[in-house]
């Protein structure tokens, strides 16, 4: 038997003393857990929590496990969203396949749990954006997924948008550049995927009644074509308009997450003809702005969320106290002073509903109604016990994190209120 990790192979140390020469159907360790928000396989897949952390095991062909282990790898170097792949297991003996090993997600939910939470009406556009941005960042690094579904992708929640991550690499194949029909052939298979999914929603009665399967299926094609464009398209511009234009069509890819990684411009009589090489940007720039300030380490939209909170307290203590205030100070004023008493404060029986931050987040939208209808600003303590008495109790138990489920972390369900 030959274990297979990626360093630092510790963090799975606790893993090897596992029951890796039994078929995985068969496991019965006590460490084994159930995820209630997993996704459907066509492999015998488990979870295992050890050590704090809850891992996915998926028992699979020894070379497709190598395939995917290594695609896996690859996306990880690209900082291309997916589940963090720690090694593969090979040699189990007789008629046994190799065991892929990954992390779950934390605070990660299948589309499943997503159509559960109804507190702001059905997340089909905010799942579609989220699944269409995965798929042209996989495609601008030549990667072809092959089994773009629904099924195959978790969701974070980041300052009310998702973000996808992919959890399936499999059929996925990395290229030097993707030709237009990898990519059509792509998008072709999600319609196809994503259709059949819904339908699988609506046969169970989990689908609101207006939604049509085929109608949204087909919105996948539309979302991906427009961002692909906005991204890679050929601009015409004026020589004396060409700086401003430029400037603003950098701005709007970094809006996406985008950078360029070639600008190239092409004079043609009057006519300035500017093209892009357009790549994945770099991960989170906001998230690793917000972790240098404060330690947190959350989402890009909850990161630009909170720093713009910073930005306000730090106003509001320069008022109050009369005097500049460094940023740092502020910083960590804001840390003691406002996000942590706010996170101590959650009750119990509704931590792990949400990622702390997106709780935070969510307690600022609610000030501001609030303030709204009061007329004045009511302040973040008032805000976060109506958040906690009357909004975090209606996100669906679905929604929990599933890490915290597994590991014993989530506290019963509260009583009636």
């Amino acid at each position: 038997m030959r274990f297979v990790f990626s360093p630092p192979a510790d963090v799975a140390a606790g893993l090897l003393s596992l029951p890796w020469a039994d078929p995985l159907e068969s496991w019965t360790d006590d460490r084994i857990v159930e995820i209630r928000q997993r996704g459907i396989s066509r492999h015998v897949v488990r979870f295992v929590a050890d050590s704090g952390r809850v891992y996915a095991l998926k028992e699979i062909d020894e070379r497709l496990a190598r395939r995917e282990y290594r695609l896996l790898r690859e996306l990880a170097d690209l900082g291309i969203p997916a589940v963090h792949v720690l090694g593969i297991v090979v040699d189990r003996g007789t008629d046994l396949d190799a065991i892929l090993v990954t992390e779950f997600l934390d605070f990660s939910s299948s589309y499943r749990a997503l159509f559960a939470d109804h507190r702001s009406g059905p997340p089909t556009a905010q799942l579609l954006d989220a699944l269409v941005e995965l798929l042209v960042r996989l495609h601008l690094a030549g990667f072809y997924w092959g089994d773009c579904s629904l099924s195959n992708t978790l969701f974070r929640r980041d300052a009310g948008t998702l973000k996808a991550y992919l959890v399936d690499a499999e059929t996925a194949e990395l290229h030097p550049a993707l030709s237009g029909g990898k990519r059509s052939d792509d998008v072709e298979r999600a319609f196809e995927r994503v259709g059949g999914e819904l339908f699988d929603l609506q046969a169970g009665g989990l689908l609101p009644d207006e939604i049509d399967p085929v109608e949204v299926a087909e919105e996948v094609s539309a979302r991906y074509a427009a961002l692909w464009r906005e991204l890679t398209h050929e601009e015409v511009m004026r020589p004396d308009e060409q700086r401003y234009r430029i400037g603003e069509r950098l701005r709007r890819l970094n809006e996406l997450g985008f950078d360029a990684e070639e600008v190239e411009l092409i004079t043609v009589g009057d006519e300035v003809r500017l093209r892009l090489s357009t790549r994945v940007g770099e991960p989170g720039h906001h998230r690793w702005l917000l972790y240098g300030r404060v330690g947190l380490l959350v989402e890009e939209n909850q990161a630009r969320a909170l720093l713009n909170d910073i930005a306000s307290f730090r106003g509001y203590l320069e008022q109050k106290e009369g005097r500049p205030v460094p940023e740092a100070e502020a910083a960590n004023r804001w840390l003691a002073e406002e996000y942590a008493p706010v996170i101590a404060a959650i009750p119990a029986h509704l931590r792990g509903r949400l990622a702390p931050a997106e709780i935070f987040y969510e307690i600022l939208e609610h000030r501001w109604y609030l303030s709204e209808a009061a007329g004045r600003d009511v302040g973040t303590t008032v805000a976060s016990r109506s958040y906690f008495a009357d909004i975090l109790p209606a996100v669906p138990g679905e929604l929990a994190d599933p890490v915290s489920v597994a590991l014993g972390d989530e506290p019963a369900p509260a009583g009636p209120a």
